[in-house]
């Protein structure tokens, strides 16, 4: 809003940068803020910007670019600067987000990867915040299906939070874009995630909310895309699932309900960008499909599942290692294991 006031007075921000302390205050901001921007500058070179931005492989786009996202520039309060790594195409204005909890049960788990696949084999540009749980499921299922998605931040492009997803981000980068509002440098902090949420459904033409508690973060990027006319979707869960919670509340306040992914383009009026990828399932050796048929549709404790094979906890520990990796299987919470609903034991 300060930068819209300063371009409004001055017509262009480089007269503003070259304004006196007096002509700042005339444009709109306060003594207090006029005088850091006079104190600020003093230290700082324009020129020498890009070039330092360029060595980190960190790209910027203002509201005066053509290639600047168009629907996030058609919200209230669109980001007058946006820094990203990797690439922000046209296509990507074919974007969803899908955001949910970080405590994310293995029924989130396996509804967060249905529908980014889904979205992805379709062409559909997946947009999250790279948190843990349901963002990080989001953007690694569109990268596994050769999608595109973009990840914002709350920190700086150059600041990966949380650490252990710097793989997925370089991943990421190679699949979309990291984006933030945030100058590099810019550590996380709590107060910065909120308004980032904006970004997320302002780039997106419909805002899925997998799984979300009462007091959840992607309760606000729902209301977030609310406020800009976007549309909402909510997976409905069991009314005993403190991570339904939030969700439930969205589909009785209207959000649409998450039935099946096919229903997003439907309600938002998208034609199938490319068929979806056929997919092969690997043949199951013996102990798999025995561990499959045992799991049925069930969530068990490892501790439950070896006393129905009659098998040791360090063998059968070893087999759902591997047959996670593999997407057999869905680990929820503690030592608590499901069979994935694309796979069946037949």
């Amino acid at each position: 809003m300060r930068f819209r006031r300063l371009l409004n007075y001055f017509g262009q921000l480089s007269l503003a940068w070259n304004a006196s302390r007096a002509e700042l205050i005339a444009a709109g901001l306060t003594e207090k803020l006029a005088d850091a921007v006079v104190q600020k500058r003093a230290g700082l070179d324009p020129a020498g910007i890009s070039p330092a931005l360029n060595k980190k492989a960190i790209q910027t786009l203002t509201w005066e670019d053509g290639d600047y996202p168009r629907y996030l520039k058609e919200i209230d309060q669109p980001p007058p600067v946006l820094y990203y790594r990797g690439s922000i195409l046209p296509e990507d204005d074919l974007a969803v987000g899908i955001v949910g909890t970080r405590n994310v049960t293995a029924y989130g788990k396996q509804l967060t990867r249905d529908t980014a696949t889904y979205l992805a084999a379709n062409g559909v540009t997946i947009v999250s915040g790279l948190a843990r749980g349901v963002d990080a499921i989001a953007h690694q299922t569109a990268v596994e299906q050769g999608g595109r998605t973009l990840a914002v931040l709350g920190s700086g492009v150059d600041v990966i939070y949380p650490p252990e997803h710097r793989a997925l981000a370089e991943s990421i980068i190679a699949h979309g874009a990291l984006i933030s509002d945030y100058p590099p440098g810019t550590q996380p902090d709590g107060v910065n995630f909120p308004p980032r949420n904006r970004i997320i459904s302002g780039l997106s033409r419909g805002t899925v909310v997998i799984e979300a508690g009462e007091s959840s973060g992607a309760l606000i990027t729902a209301k977030f895309s609310i406020d800009q006319g976007r549309e909402v979707f909510a997976a409905p869960g069991s009314v005993l699932s403190p991570m339904s919670r939030g969700t439930n509340n969205l589909l009785a306040a209207g959000a649409i309900p998450l039935t099946s992914p096919t229903v997003i383009l439907k309600c938002l009026n998208i034609s199938q960008a490319r068929p979806p990828k056929s997919e092969t399932k690997p043949a199951l050796d013996v102990e798999e499909a025995r561990i499959l048929r045992a799991l049925g549709q069930d969530t068990l404790h490892i501790d439950d599942l070896c006393g129905i094979l009659g098998t040791s906890v360090e063998k059968l520990t070893a087999q759902l290692t591997m047959m996670e990796l593999k997407g057999l299987v869905l680990r929820a919470r503690g030592m608590e294991y499901s069979a994935s609903q694309s796979w069946n034991s037949d």
